[in-house]
């Protein structure tokens, strides 16, 4: 695990091996996860947030699926953006009882500059970049990155909304 990550997902994660399909698991725990290969460009961007969107729903799950999707994209965006090369992306859901787990898989083994560095001074107010890793820094309950057999995972965690919080 890189030095700079906040928390190490659990072991129970799947492999970070590619997969074609999106391919849905129920690993103990009461958890249930998604994974699915997602193409190298931009286009993966709506695909992932739709992706996160019908996982929230189909369980109607507790975490807020507003934030999820903002902060997939933002993932995926990011791996689109910032990694060498063609090789497809993978998405990773993980919907647990206490509440989500997101993981975009990518080729590049280089850590996502400052995703748990929370020091950082707030971003050019001018510039078009900047504020994807401050949002998931700042709406996810935790963060961070994790080296994988084919590069890396960068992940974020949501915690479940309670009940009376969610909206009608």
């Amino acid at each position: 695990m890189n030095g700079s990550a906040v928390h190490e997902p659990s072991s129970a994660h799947p492999s970070p091996d590619h997969h074609p399909a999106w391919r849905h698991s129920v690993p103990p725990r009461s958890s249930t996860s998604w994974r699915v290969a997602l193409p190298h460009t931009t286009a993966a961007v709506p695909v992932a947030r739709a992706l996160v969107r019908t996982a929230l729903a189909e369980r109607d799950h507790a975490a807020d699926s507003d934030t999820a999707e903002l902060l997939t994209a933002e993932l995926v965006a990011n791996a689109v953006e910032h990694t060498p090369g063609g090789a497809p992306i993978e998405l990773v859901v993980e919907l647990l009882p206490t509440g989500c787990q997101v993981e975009v898989h990518d080729a590049d083994p280089a850590p996502p500059g400052d995703l748990t560095r929370p020091d950082l001074g707030m971003p050019d107010p001018w510039q078009e970049h900047g504020r994807g890793l401050l949002l998931i820094r700042t709406l996810s309950s935790s963060c961070g990155h994790r080296p994988t057999a084919s590069g890396k995972a960068v992940w974020f965690r949501l915690s479940a909304v309670p009940r009376q919080r969610r909206p009608a």
